[in-house]
């Protein structure tokens, strides 16, 4: 989501009227959450999705009418819809879209600029208007209309913020169990926490394509290593940074940015740096703690940790040898495997082929 705020952005900056589409609300196998956005200049160029491929033209086709003067609207498309093998959504599930203008007012500018240093954002949109206000770092941009609204928007949304959740908001009276603000009025809250944070420790070959893919999939890479000849940021593009230092004392002096979306990767096969690092990951709040090496190395390093003082549940947590069996070979297939591990942890996957399940492909 976030290079869609950040193209709505340019966009804006730039004058080039366009509709944003959002899903509000899901049922069944969705392929995307609430919050999701995709993006429909007037000249015809698309940014996003909001279903994987299957509304995606008929999303457009609605943009299209907002454009050209229409009010905003909310669509529903599912497999129980007579239209739903028209615009093919035969996955199972059924969606709810917000589709409306982008205007000028609209605070893009702050919402990007939230995002780009960090802080947790929120733009919350108006359902029946399209007005929207952005809400981060303890401050308030833009307006939905009216003061009481606005109150309870920047509340709703630093609660959903808090959560990490997105998704419709609906006013009521003070002292109900929904947000007191003018009634009637349905929101849309899109939460924007900042990226998740992949700690690559080693800048080995193999840590190359992980740290491209992590960045691809909208982490924000760290790679260390205390060997300044492999830690060369001309190698590792896609990271975030890429520093010279052993992995505990960076660790030591980085560690309230670690929290349970953080991943930590040991790749470094050297029990010099692998040991300290990874008693400071597992005794850490990281989500998840990954170690390369053989199952021989592993009983070895158990052994060292174990002596360091690590505890049997601090073990617990360490996935060695790291990754997914994936069957890969080499630095670019063993990434893979570290990266789909990651995911299935983060998001509670099985990590077990999508044919040996049933029941919905996506787990609401």
């Amino acid at each position: 989501m976030r290079h869609v705020i950040e193209q709505a952005s340019t966009w804006q900056r730039s004058g080039t009227r366009f509709a944003m589409a959002t899903v509000v609300r899901t049922w069944g196998s969705a392929p995307h959450e609430p919050g999701a956005s995709m993006l429909v200049a007037e000249d015809g160029r698309v940014v996003g999705s909001v279903s994987g491929g299957c509304v995606e033209a008929a999303a457009c086709a609605v943009a299209e009418e907002v454009l050209a003067g229409a009010a905003p609207t909310v669509e529903r498309w599912g497999v129980g819809d007579e239209d739903a093998f028209a615009v093919g959504l035969t996955c199972g599930g059924t969606i709810e879209v917000l589709i409306r203008e982008v205007g000028p007012e609209v605070p893009l500018s702050r919402l990007a600029a939230d995002l780009a240093a960090g802080v947790p954002a929120a733009l919350v949109t108006r359902v029946d208007s399209g007005d929207a206000l952005a809400v981060g770092g303890g401050a308030v941009t833009g307006s939905l209309g009216d003061p009481d609204t606005d109150r309870a928007a920047a509340l709703a949304a630093e609660g959903m913020l808090g959560r990490a959740v997105s998704g419709l908001v609906t006013c009521g009276n003070e002292g109900s169990a929904e947000v007191a603000c003018g009634p009637g009025h349905r929101l849309l809250v899109q939460s924007f926490a900042p990226r998740p944070l992949l700690l690559v420790f080693g800048a080995a070959e193999f840590a190359r394509p992980l740290a491209a893919i992590g960045a691809t999939l909208g982490h924000r890479v760290t790679v260390c290593d205390a060997r300044p000849a492999f830690a060369a940021a001309e190698r590792f593009p896609g990271a975030d940074e890429v520093v010279t230092d052993r992995p505990d004392r960076w660790f030591r002096a980085h560690e309230e940015r670690v929290d349970a979306a953080t991943a930590v990767c040991v790749l470094t096969h050297d029990n010099r740096f692998d040991v300290p690092v990874l008693g400071l990951a597992l005794r850490s709040r990281a989500g998840y703690v990954g170690a390369m090496g053989s199952r021989r190395t592993h009983e070895d390093r158990l052994a060292r940790l174990r002596a360091a003082g690590a505890t049997e549940a601090e073990l617990a947590r360490l996935r060695s040898p790291v990754g997914l069996d994936l069957g890969g070979r080499g630095p670019e297939e063993t990434a893979v495997s570290i990266m789909a591990e990651i995911i299935a942890v983060r998001r509670g996957g099985s990590g077990l082929p999508l044919t040996l399940r049933s029941g919905p492909v996506h787990v609401m």
